[in-house]
């Protein structure tokens, strides 16, 4: 008995070794010093890393990109996150090299070059507007200031300014048109600031009496109130409506957040089969217009009805904005061309009505060469995100040298001869400006524009020029009911190019639907055709 009670205690006492310590250990770690306890901290960035985000790219990454690199945990996340992100940013994805990379670390270069001022160039105003968008359209230089007449739009008067700068850009995405910056340097020490108001570079501002405005001098302004002003953005009175306070306010914004990746969200989606649940409607047309041998120009037109646009008040003026993202790809695969632009529509408000009754319009023209080919196009309306896409395959004509020929037959909505003016910009072919009705629906009484081009056609050894007849037959119902006969001997607008332009009356049409065809017969060669592709249009009350 004594030897069994021995053995119970000595299994307590062992039970009880084991179980002390536990509970002393528990308590212990209850009790441990905060600071003492092992810390969960996130690795700290390579600086090769850490420079490409704060200094590289600081002025072009968005926040959205900042925010998931920093999430990113392994050095192998981080490099195909650079690789990505460059490549969201490469116009031709196609070439090897990144043409948009290159050309931003040139700027860059070139930023630390040209406007270092006790710090370096890329932190600089001018530096950062440089890296950001490039080189400006066009720059006015005052580097020593002095003398200065100034504008009408600034109050006109003389005065004398402290060194500045003009940099002007036609476009910046995300920013708007015809966007102006101004730059002061009101220390002399080489350092120019982004000026908020075209007043900060008037060194005579806070003179009495001197460098007054016209309005100022004639005493209808104060000059006090100039100065009052400058806490704000804009002059009291402007004349421009890019001076005015608001739209000042939303340049110098929009000036600040990273430039638009263009439409590369359009770019990702272009192959997408359905477009959401909010698609645009819009029109697509495909014309040809012999350039040579060769190279034939192709011109693209987009159209869409206003009224399926939002317009939101812009600086007192209703805008609508259209992106547009375009692929041609040949039939091997090879990307042939791309275009992405934007179409911007601006209506006062008392415009607006009608503005949404009209229809938008763009058109790109590449060249091509013969053969066959699919463009992609992609066009969303930024305010309401309302989006269409279109898929469609088209044969680039080879024009033999030999053969009477003609371009695409054009139903215009336009038709304008440039006479001196230069054979540049949308809807230009040759010496006349074209604008296509691509839906092909006019309203009686409107004029319905007819286009083509006559290539190859033989000379007249008589007159050393071509002598063609050309037969405009209106067709309705498979019947004709209009014909016009036009002598074409003598006249040429480019060697054995003819242009074939007119304005048809609809007022006598009655609404239906027609079908145009041009009847050529060369007296030279003896070669005839009739061109009818394209020349459907329905008339409308």
């Amino acid at each position: 008995m004594p030897t069994r009670r021995s053995s119970r205690l000595a299994v307590a006492l062992l039970a009880l070794s084991f179980a002390v310590p536990s509970s002393l250990a528990q308590k212990t770690k209850e009790q441990q010093d905060p600071n003492e306890k092992p810390r969960n901290v996130k690795p700290e960035l390579k600086k090769a890393y850490k420079d490409w985000l704060d200094k590289d790219v600081t002025y072009i990454i968005t926040d959205e990109e900042r925010k998931a690199f920093k999430k990113l945990e392994t050095d192998d996340e981080r490099e195909r996150f650079i690789e990505e992100f460059w490549r969201r940013r490469d116009p031709d994805p196609d070439t090897d090299e990144n043409e948009y990379r290159e050309e931003y670390y040139e700027r860059i270069a070139y930023a630390n070059e040209h406007f270092a001022s006790g710090i370096p160039g890329w932190k600089t105003d001018r530096g950062r507007i440089w890296i950001m968008y490039g080189k400006p359209d066009e720059t006015e230089t005052h580097p020593a200031g002095g003398a200065y007449n100034r504008e009408s739009y600034e109050g006109g008067g003389s005065t004398s300014t402290y060194p500045f700068e003009r940099w002007f850009y036609r476009y910046l995405p995300g920013v708007g048109s015809g966007i102006e910056i101004e730059f002061v340097d009101p220390t002399g020490s080489g350092e120019y600031r982004i000026a908020r108001n075209p007043d900060e570079k008037d060194a005579l501002l806070h003179v009495p009496g001197a460098g007054l405005t016209l309005a100022e001098q004639m005493g209808l302004a104060d000059k006090g109130d100039r100065i009052a002003n400058l806490g704000g953005i804009g002059t009291p009175n402007y004349e421009r409506e890019q001076d005015s306070p608001f739209s000042r306010l939303q340049i110098l914004t929009d000036l600040q957040r990273p430039p638009q990746i263009r439409f590369n969200d359009l770019a990702s989606a272009v192959n997408t089969p359905v477009i959401e649940d909010n698609p645009l409607n819009f029109d697509l047309r495909v014309d040809f217009f012999r350039q040579t041998d060769d190279r034939v120009i192709t011109a693209f037109t987009i159209q869409t009805d206003n009224q399926n646009l939002v317009f939101k008040d812009s600086g007192g003026l209703q805008q609508a904005q259209l992106n547009i993202f375009g692929k041609i790809t040949h039939v091997s695969g090879r990307r042939a061309g791309i275009f992405e632009d934007p179409v911007i529509t601006r209506a006062t408000p008392e415009e607006l009505a009608d503005a949404k009754g009209r229809k938008s319009a763009y058109q790109k023209a590449v060249a091509l060469a013969p053969g066959h080919y699919k463009v992609d196009v992609i066009v969303r309306d930024i305010e309401s995100g309302a989006t269409g896409v279109r898929h469609w395959g088209f044969d680039v004509p080879k024009y033999d040298t030999g053969k009477l020929s003609t371009s695409t037959l054009v139903i215009a909505n336009k038709l304008e001869a440039l006479g001196d003016q230069p054979a540049v910009g949308m809807f230009t072919i040759g010496n006349v400006k074209v604008i296509p009705n691509v839906s092909g629906t006019f309203h009686r009484g409107a004029p319905i524009g007819v286009y083509m081009q006559i290539y190859n056609a033989g000379i007249d050894q008589t007159t050393l020029r071509p002598s063609v007849d050309v037969e405009y037959v209106l067709m309705k119902d498979g019947k004709e009911v209009g014909k016009q006969m036009e002598d074409w001997r003598g006249n040429s607008d480019s060697g054995q190019r003819l242009t074939l332009a007119r304005l048809i009356d609809s007022r006598q049409l009655g609404p239906g639907d027609y079908a145009m065809e041009v009847r050529v017969r060369d007296r030279v060669s003896g070669q005839s055709l009739v061109q009818k592709d394209y020349g459907k249009f329905t008339v409308v009350p």
